[in-house]
């Protein structure tokens, strides 16, 4: 059976990016999450911290590494700046 809302590393590239990080192609979600919270730290990001907590809402449906990239990057510190 194939889940076609699943959130792979491709998929979570392509949101970050339409968020205005750049970020290159092929690249591991632990870089996007890494690339993404130094712009969010460094200039901002608008949409990033409703973009992250809907994509948490649906964490069921995400592979477990693109998981770990956001626990680990980027959740504190978008807690950090609530």
């Amino acid at each position: 059976m194939m889940i076609a809302d699943l959130i792979d590393g491709d998929d979570f590239r392509q949101r970050l990016q339409a968020l205005g990080v750049r970020i290159p192609d092929g690249a591991c979600p632990e870089t996007c999450a890494r690339m993404a919270a130094c712009k969010y730290n460094e200039v901002g990001v608008p949409g990033l911290p409703e973009a992250i907590h809907d994509m948490m809402q649906h964490s069921d449906e995400m592979l477990p590494s693109v998981r770990q990239a956001i626990d680990t990057h980027l959740r504190p510190r978008l807690r950090a700046n609530e």
